[in-house]
């Protein structure tokens, strides 16, 4: 009989630990070694770019307010959630986010793709009074948002602190992030063309309807009307499909 039959495994512990240590070390340097033999895990897809100075102050107020407790952003590759959906997320549309906001939660629909599919005045009423426009919904109410205003002093400091880390902001994206801010609320303004030239695709209007103030009702709808809408799908093809 075998060393290692079942027998002898399971009679002796310690070459039971050992054959099971020798199994996942086995199966852990399957899959992490050739991580090592690329230069990037994630496809590098056309139209993605690090969020806007106000874009990033809406993630920010998402973030802190928990709305990711209920709502993933991740459309899984199944059948029903891309007909409902859209198309599956890919892991380059949260190249820069920190944390990213990829999870199975999901207490009130995925908003991956959520840009464009309703106007700022939905939003805006959406916030105040979810019942309003979702009559089953159990969301929180936000108008408190409506007239706090945004906070957005030293904010080139958060884009600095992105910038460390990897997210490719230039120095002039840093040294604007203040002034793109402003910019992004005012589509009568002058720095409409610099803003579009940093960060192409950023919508630029008054947001929560209210010209005298930025708020973080802005940023926050800035923010989710940007989602989904940086890649063109039309276009896009995943690495290996043209070999099928």
């Amino acid at each position: 009989m075998s060393l290692f039959s079942h027998a002898t495994l399971e009679r002796n512990s310690l070459i039971l630990t050992v054959a099971i240590l020798v199994v996942v070390s086995i199966g852990g340097i399957v899959q992490i070694a050739p991580l090592f033999f690329l230069s990037s895990t994630i496809e590098e897809v056309e139209g993605m770019r690090p969020y806007s100075p106000l874009e990033l102050a809406g993630r920010n107020i998402y973030i802190r307010e928990g709305c990711y407790n209920c709502h993933s952003q991740m459309i899984r590759s199944l059948r029903d959630e891309v007909e409902r959906y859209g198309h599956y997320s890919l892991a380059a549309e949260s190249m820069y986010d920190h944390p990213f906001q990829w999870g199975s939660k999901r207490t009130g629909p995925d908003l991956a793709r959520l840009g464009g599919k309703y106007s700022d005045d939905w939003h805006v009423l959406h916030m105040a009074d979810p019942r309003a426009v979702v009559p089953e919904s159990i969301m929180p109410n936000y108008p408190f948002l409506a007239t706090t205003p945004l906070n957005y002093k030293g904010f080139k400091d958060h884009l600095k602190t992105n910038q460390m880390i990897g997210v490719p902001y230039t120095d002039e994206m840093v040294e604007n992030a203040e002034s793109d801010i402003k910019a992004q609320v005012d589509p009568f303004g002058d720095d409409y063309d610099a803003l579009l030239a940093r960060y192409p695709k950023a919508q630029i209007r008054d947001f929560d309807g209210n010209p005298d103030m930025i708020s973080e009702l802005d940023a926050l709808i800035a923010y989710m009307q940007m989602l989904g809408t940086l890649v063109d799908f039309s276009a896009y093809q995943a690495e290996g499909e043209n070999m099928r």
